[in-house]
């Protein structure tokens, strides 16, 4: 009975590891591979964001009430497209309690 179970146990991992593993590749943890934080990030350049990365980098920013500002767009497979988030200028973080520690 033990036998049968411990069979089943290494099956499903088996069949499991591939899956999360290509979900894993396919960006459904994270966009695509893109590295954000509070002062900018990058976005893995593909022909399918070239219509849309501003509003990708406009929403990451968006998060910590900042703007978003393209720093560079190398439209070639393997690059990126960087960027950095910025303060509006006339806005206070102190005003809205945004001042550090967060």
């Amino acid at each position: 009975m033990r036998h049968k179970s411990r069979h089943r146990s290494i099956i499903a991992a088996v069949v499991a590891l591939p899956l999360l593993a290509s979900a894993a590749q396919a960006g459904l943890w994270g966009f695509r591979g893109g590295h954000f934080n509070d002062t900018g990030g990058i976005i893995p350049w593909s022909p399918d964001i070239a219509g849309s990365y501003r509003e990708i980098a406009a929403e990451e920013c968006a998060r910590f009430n900042k703007l978003a500002v393209i720093t560079s767009v190398h439209p070639v497979y393997g690059d990126f497209i960087g960027f950095a988030c910025v303060w509006p200028r006339d806005y206070d973080p102190y005003k809205t309690g945004w001042h550090w520690p967060f």
